[in-house]
């Protein structure tokens, strides 16, 4: 990866959930604890990768009060539970209890590694990292390690995504290969698509190669607003012309909406939140202490969890 060291911004709880669903490891009595040695394993390999000189783990508070008003209460309301322990069928058992103790060990670990950790209650994960993308380390390359696609409004000539589902650097090129638009105009483009997951409609007809066509536009780094879209569909509506013109043109209200609940910026927070945000950047990183994860590691049965190479790949971040 040719670039300066980066600050390397992890959206904890989708990377967490990939390992807590895939990796089989067991601790001594017999719990599952693939979400915490897959996570903390993954960082220092991360960290190996990436040499970045500063890692951020931003933690999901439980959702934006904010949207939830904007929505009407729909934001995210169809989103489906996260499927636990879902390869190991009745081996393990599927319980919240053993995902809140594995995330709860996971977090006290990380205490004893020169890692922020960031945790904003009312605050979603993603608006976080927009505000660490947007408005600090301006001046410095960021990695955002995530799955989630509603970061690409994020990526640009500083701004890189690291894809945990597949396993590669998502740069500007790439969003505008698959997508038909480039990252600066992506959110203005899924406004009208729409975003299942989080049961954000869209307009009927519209899709983001059907946008990228008639609307070649969104293919440049210029922005282009959810007004201008709708205004230029307006102007080339007709009759007989291509329906999906006449449907833009009469959802501007709803366009709007959705641009409310999907952009990531400093709007969606209050001004303490923004301070808890400031605060936590701001203090301290912890000591790395080796000896401290390893009692860690005894006292939950995972001694046979090799955590050298982890430990030094995540140190190697701080100095």
């Amino acid at each position: 990866m040719e670039m300066e060291r980066p600050i390397l911004v992890i959206d904890a709880l989708n990377a967490f959930s990939r390992h807590y669903c895939a990796n089989p490891a067991m601790t001594e009595n017999g719990e599952h604890a693939g979400g915490f040695v897959g996570f903390i394993k993954s960082i220092g390999a991360l960290c190996s990768q990436f040499s970045p000189k500063r890692v951020i783990i931003v933690w999901e508070s439980g959702g934006n009060q904010k949207r939830r008003d904007a929505s009407g209460g729909s934001y995210k309301d169809g989103r489906r539970p996260q499927s636990l322990n879902r390869y190991y069928e009745n081996d393990i058992p599927n319980t919240w209890e053993n995902h809140n103790w594995q995330m709860s060990l996971t977090i006290e670990a990380l205490k004893h590694l020169p890692i922020q950790q960031i945790y904003v209650k009312g605050t979603e994960a993603d608006d976080v990292i927009g505000y660490v993308c947007r408005y600090k380390f301006t001046q410095d390359k960021i990695v955002v390690v995530s799955s989630d696609r509603d970061m690409y409004q994020l990526i640009n000539d500083r701004v890189k995504q690291w894809s945990l589902n597949q396993k590669k650097l998502i740069d500007e090129s790439d969003v505008l290969e698959k997508f038909g638009c480039t990252p600066q105009n992506f959110c203005s483009v899924r406004c009208f698509v729409g975003d299942a997951s989080d049961n954000i409609n869209g307009v009927k007809g519209a899709g983001f190669k059907t946008l990228g066509k008639r609307f070649p536009e969104v293919g440049e780094k210029e922005f282009i607003s959810v007004q201008t879209l709708v205004e230029k569909a307006r102007s080339l509506a007709t009759p007989k012309g291509p329906a999906i013109y006449r449907t833009m043109s009469e959802s501007e209200v709803e366009a709007r909406k959705n641009w409310q609940l999907m952009y990531l910026d400093i709007s969606a927070m209050n001004g303490d939140q923004v301070k808890r945000i400031e605060h936590q950047l701001g203090t301290s990183l912890p000591q790395p202490n080796k000896m401290a994860l390893l009692r860690i590691l005894v006292r939950e049965g995972l001694r046979s969890v090799d955590i050298d190479s982890t430990y030094s790949n995540i140190k190697a971040s701080s100095q």
